[in-house]
């Protein structure tokens, strides 16, 4: 494995970024949206950087401007640095020897210098330290999704959990949110009829959660996040104040590098290829991913990482600013066509096939948004497999289907076994319902259905 040069890890974990986001999307009834959105994400902030330092002429200043991305890179917490390792990796490249060692998860401090609260893995000790600041006997479930990961199942809950603690009444506040996400999920049994009350039991076997009389999740594991304003004033958050160094400046984070002067065709290139993974990210809303091609642009700038250092490394201005015109036409040439969605594909349950594969289904209850009401709904991302006239060894495609205030949402994890038997009814602008896997999964919606093409 080789060792030793900032450079040539940088430009090898964008050509694995590539690929990886490619195999999240090969087989959308495989369809791993969270893998596609991380990874794209990675490269909002760090793209300039890998110009600025591929493009640099000196071979000092190169490297040290790569290894300045690197370390930029991996200062976003555990998982990502961990994330780096394993595709560096992959592409035969040992990473540690490059990073300073890493420093430890602890709460920061926000703008006012109070202590905020860390991410925490479900442990019983983490559990433990929560249970005495919020009442999860009466808490109740404002959103739950259960999406696939490939071959693996996850999991995101929220929970609204009432303090146990005193805070200054006279500033009203929202109340606290409990973000749950869960990895390796392997039962999830939820009805919108059965929300309140939840109690969190992590074992040596796993994470298992109830909610209300009937419902539950398992899991591998999984790490949980408080969404609240007053938690410094709570136990676990007086015991973190009083163990957290204050702020000494307006950020304790490592400085982003500077993405300095780039050549116009330099810069053009970044832009080309930022753009894209700007789009590629985009599926982190869950009805742009009807929308984006993913495969189409992964197949547009595969070895991009290799195409930059190339481009970068030739000697001389003029030289360099050819190379990179000559990336520029190779990624446009490689641009994916975009068609124009189905007029027929526009209504989600006109022309619906008998079968589909369940990708994601959520849930999410009313609430109130900084004063805008928002009303309960519900979404589903249904792999369906070709259309009538395409060769049967044609590709799934995703589509998006969601309905406001819905009277039923029942979901077992049975919904997710693969290909089901798909059965709608009623009629899809007025009160309808969708079923799939015999009952594993069915929602019932007053008002019809909303689908995005696709």
């Amino acid at each position: 494995m080789s060792r030793g040069s900032a450079m040539p890890v940088l430009a090898a974990l964008l050509d694995r970024s590539v690929e990886q986001i490619a195999e999240a999307a090969a087989d959308v009834r495989f369809y791993d949206r969270e893998t596609i959105r991380a990874v794209s994400d990675v490269w909002d902030n760090n793209l300039f950087p890998l110009f600025r330092a591929a493009s640099t002429a000196n071979a000092h200043k190169r490297e040290r401007r790569a290894l300045a991305a690197l370390e930029w890179m991996a200062d976003f917490g555990e998982g990502r640095r961990r994330w780096m390792t394993e595709q560096a990796a992959i592409a035969g490249y040992e990473l540690e020897s490059l990073l300073p060692p890493a420093e430890p998860d602890t709460p920061g401090r926000d703008d006012w210098g109070h202590v905020m609260p860390p991410f925490c893995r479900l442990t019983r000790q983490t559990v433990d330290d929560l249970v005495p600041d919020y009442d999860l006997a009466t808490a109740t479930v404002r959103r739950l999704r259960v999406e696939r990961a490939g071959t693996r199942l996850t999991a995101f809950l929220q929970l609204l959990a009432p303090r146990r603690y005193a805070v200054d009444e006279s500033t009203p506040e929202r109340p606290p949110l409990l973000k749950v996400a869960l990895e390796g999920v392997t039962d999830a049994v939820f009805d919108l009829s059965d929300t309140r009350g939840a109690a969190l039991d992590p074992g040596v076997g796993g994470i298992e959660i109830s909610l209300g009389s009937g419902g539950r999740l398992r899991a591998a594991g999984g790490e949980y996040c408080l969404d609240d304003r007053s938690w410094h004033l709570s136990a676990a958050g007086r015991r973190a104040d009083a163990v957290t160094p204050p702020r000494t400046g307006p950020s304790d984070r490592r400085r982003q590098p500077s993405a300095g002067h780039l050549g116009a065709d330099a810069y053009a290139a970044a832009t080309l290829l930022h753009h894209a993974m700007l789009e590629l990210r985009s599926v982190r809303y869950t009805a742009r991913a009807d929308h984006v091609p993913v495969l189409g642009l992964c197949r547009a700038f595969s070895g991009a990482g290799e195409a930059i250092l190339a481009a970068g490394s030739r000697r001389g201005a003029r030289r360099r600013a050819a190379a990179f015109r000559d990336v520029i036409r190779t990624w446009t040439d490689r641009a994916v066509e975009r068609t124009p969605p189905s007029r027929t594909d526009s209504s989600p349950v006109f022309g619906t096939p008998s079968q589909a594969v369940l990708v994601s289904a959520a849930w999410t209850a009313a609430y109130d948004d900084y004063g805008t009401e928002r009303p309960a709904d519900a979404q589903l991302q249904l792999a369906l497999p070709p259309r009538p006239g395409e060769p049967p060894s044609a590709p799934w495609r995703l589509r998006t289907v969601s309905c406001r205030e819905p009277e039923a949402f029942r979901l077992h994890t049975d919904a997710f076994q693969g290909p089901g038997q798909l059965t709608p009814s009623g009629e899809p602008t007025a009160a309808c319902g969708l079923d799939l896997h015999h009952g594993a999964m069915f929602i019932a919606a007053r008002d019809g259905w909303r689908a995005s093409a696709g």
